[in-house]
């Protein structure tokens, strides 16, 4: 069973190599293309653009894995089997509120009469 996760792995490292320099030089060749000309910046080297690439991802996605959204993902899906129906209404109204989805229309304003 190790053998086979060996091999597997030895496989995998060429194709992640392969993968980061693609991105890298896919960045350096945008910011390139793109940046001196809209705002007068200096071109990049792929070190630069590959550095670029690693300091978005930890500003903005992270370093974890991406399947199935995550251990949250596993906890709210059980706790929705856990929920009767009355409470599964009650949860969508109150996402509904929040999340901007469709509200149930505002009574309309009577208008007063003349004095």
């Amino acid at each position: 069973m190790r053998g086979r996760w060996f091999w597997r792995a030895l496989r995998i490292i060429p194709v992640v190599i392969v993968g980061l320099a693609l991105f890298g030089f896919l960045a350096m060749y945008l910011w390139n293309y793109l940046m001196p000309g809209l705002f007068g910046l200096h071109a990049i080297t792929f070190w630069q653009a590959a550095g670029l690439i690693v300091l978005g991802r930890m500003l903005f996605g992270g370093f974890g894995p991406r399947f199935g959204g995550g251990p949250w993902r596993r906890h709210m899906a059980e706790r929705w089997e856990r929920m009767t129906p009355e409470e599964r209404e009650k949860f969508r109204e109150g996402m509904r509120g929040r999340c901007g989805g469709p509200r149930a229309p505002e009574p309309a304003a009577t208008p007063e009469p003349n004095r």
